[in-house]
C-alpha cells in the first residue's frame, strides 16, 4: 500500500494542519454524504439494507456486472461529448 494510502487508513480520513487542529478531507466527506444518499434511497426502494439482502453472490456479482457496464457507457458518452467539442 501507498504510503498516502497507510497514512489515510491510520488517520481514518483526517489530518492535521500545521497548528495541530484536525481537519477532514472536504472530498472523503462529500463522498461519505453521497453514501448516505444512496444508501437511504436504496432501502427506500427495495425495502432493506444491502446487509440484510436476500439476494446470494451470484446475484450481487450480476447487478455489480450491469452497474460496471453502464459506468463504461457513461464513460463513452462523455469522452464523444468531449471529442466533438474539440474538434
Amino acid at each position: 500500500m501507498s504510503d498516502s494510502v497507510t497514512k489515510y487508513f491510520e488517520n481514518q480520513g483526517y489530518s492535521t494542519n500545521h497548528t495541530g487542529e484536525t481537519k477532514k478531507d472536504k472530498v472523503v466527506e462529500d463522498v461519505k454524504s453521497l453514501y448516505d444518499k444512496r444508501s437511504k434511497v436504496g432501502i427506500e426502494k427495495y425495502g432493506t439494507t444491502l446487509e440484510d439482502s436476500p439476494q446470494d453472490f451470484y446475484e450481487f456479482l450480476v447487478h455489480l456486472q450491469e452497474e460496471l457496464m453502464d459506468a463504461t457507457l457513461y464513460i463513452e458518452a462523455i469522452r464523444k461529448r468531449y471529442e466533438s467539442k474539440s474538434n
